[in-house]
C-alpha cells in the first residue's frame, strides 16, 4: 500500500484571487512506514505573497524571486504520487490549489492535464478527525498535542515539515485495532463465531464446569479505561461494539 502524506503552502488563501501554490512538500509511506523518499519543491508564484500569508509561512517574496516555476516541476510532482492515496489535512484547500495549477498549466500547454483526485485517491485527516473527536479543536497542532507528537521544530508552517508531522499524527489515528478478528471454535461442531460481527457460540464441554470470577470494582475501572484508551486510538473498542450489538 502506497501513501502520500502531502501539503502545499500558497500566497494567500482563495484561487479565485489568484493566489499560486510556493511550496509543495510529500512523504511516502509504504505498508504504513515511512519508506524515506520525498517531493518538496519551492515554487516562484509569479506574483506576490500576501503579508498575512508570509506571516504563517515566513516564506518571502526575495527567497521565491529564483525558484522554478509550476510548470518545471509539475511532471516530476504528478509521477511522483500518481497511483497513491493521498492524506492530507483539509484536503480540499490543498487540492483546490494544485488543481488550479494544473488548470494553468493546461491553458501554457494547449493540452490538457490530469486533475488531482483522477490519478490519486484521498484522505482528509480533518474530516477524520472531526468524526473522532467532534466538538474539539483538530489542527495539526492540537493533533500533535492529542496524539503526543512532537511538533517542537514547527514554529511556522511548512510543506515538508508539515507533512512528515501529519504523517505521524495520521499514524497514531489510525494504529488503533485495524485488523483484529477473534474467533472461538466448537471442536466438536467445527463451528467458529466471529467476534467482530458479535455472532457466539457458546462451546460445551462434558463434565467440565468452571467457576465465574466477576471483576470488582477496580478491575471494572482499569477495563473501561483501557477501553476509552482504544477508543481515542482506533474507529472503537471492539468489547463497546459487542455490548452494543447484544444489548
Amino acid at each position: 500500500m502506497r501513501q502520500i502524506v502531502l501539503d502545499t503552502e500558497t500566497t494567500g488563501l482563495e484561487t479565485s484571487d489568484g493566489h499560486r501554490v510556493i511550496e509543495i512538500g510529500c512523504v511516502e509511506l509504504i505498508n504504513r512506514r515511512l519508506s524515506g523518499r520525498h517531493f518538496h519543491q519551492y515554487i516562484n508564484p509569479q506574483r506576490e505573497v500576501d503579508p498575512g500569508a508570509m506571516e504563517v509561512h515566513g516564506i518571502s517574496n526575495e527567497f521565491l524571486q529564483d525558484k522554478p516555476l509550476f510548470s518545471a516541476i509539475a511532471d516530476e510532482f504528478l509521477e511522483f504520487i500518481k497511483g497513491a492515496e493521498l492524506i492530507i489535512h483539509n484536503a480540499p484547500f490543498d487540492i483546490g490549489f494544485l488543481d488550479y495549477e494544473l488548470s494553468l498549466e493546461s491553458e501554457r500547454r494547449a493540452a490538457p492535464m490530469p486533475t488531482v483526485e483522477s490519478l490519486c485517491g484521498v484522505i482528509d485527516t480533518l474530516v477524520m478527525a472531526r468524526r473522532k473527536h467532534p466538538g474539539q479543536r483538530n489542527t495539526l497542532d492540537a493533533l500533535c498535542t492529542r496524539y503526543d507528537v512532537d511538533n517542537s521544530s514547527r514554529d511556522l508552517h511548512g510543506a515538508l515539515l508539515d507533512s512528515e508531522i501529519l504523517a505521524d499524527v495520521y499514524l497514531a489515528m489510525t494504529g488503533g485495532q485495524t485488523a483484529l478478528t477473534l474467533q472461538s471454535e466448537n471442536r466438536e461442531g467445527g463451528e467458529q463465531s466471529n467476534w467482530v460481527t458479535g455472532e457466539i457460540v457458546r462451546v460445551q464441554r462434558a463434565g467440565l464446569s468452571l467457576p465465574v470470577v466477576p471483576a470488582n470494582a477496580e478491575e471494572s475501572q482499569a477495563h473501561e479505561a483501557y477501553l476509552d484508551l482504544l477508543d481515542n486510538k482506533s474507529d472503537g473498542a471492539l468489547w463497546r461494539r459487542l455490548d452494543e450489538s447484544l444489548t
